[in-house]
């Protein structure tokens, strides 16, 4: 179920990322739904979509990082 806009993004990424990451989670998302159709491409018995949301936060996590204390996500120092 690739996203095709930003506004389709769970809740969960739409409420807590900047729009710039969200950018890159549905692009990562997109890309690993494809990457990882076949089950045998995927670690232990994760599913598609499981799979293809862990990819897509790691690729967010590339570029932005969250700050514990006020809870908000924000780009990583060069």
């Amino acid at each position: 179920m690739p996203y095709n806009k930003l506004s389709e993004l769970p809740d969960s990424v739409r409420d807590n990322l900047p729009k710039h990451a969200q950018e890159i989670y549905k692009e990562a998302f997109n890309s690993a739904w494809e990457q990882y159709k076949d089950p045998e491409d995927r670690r232990g018995d994760a599913s598609r979509e499981e799979t293809a949301h862990r990819v897509a936060w790691a690729a967010v996590k590339q570029v932005y990082e969250k700050d514990e204390q006020s809870g908000r996500w924000h780009k990583k120092a060069d």
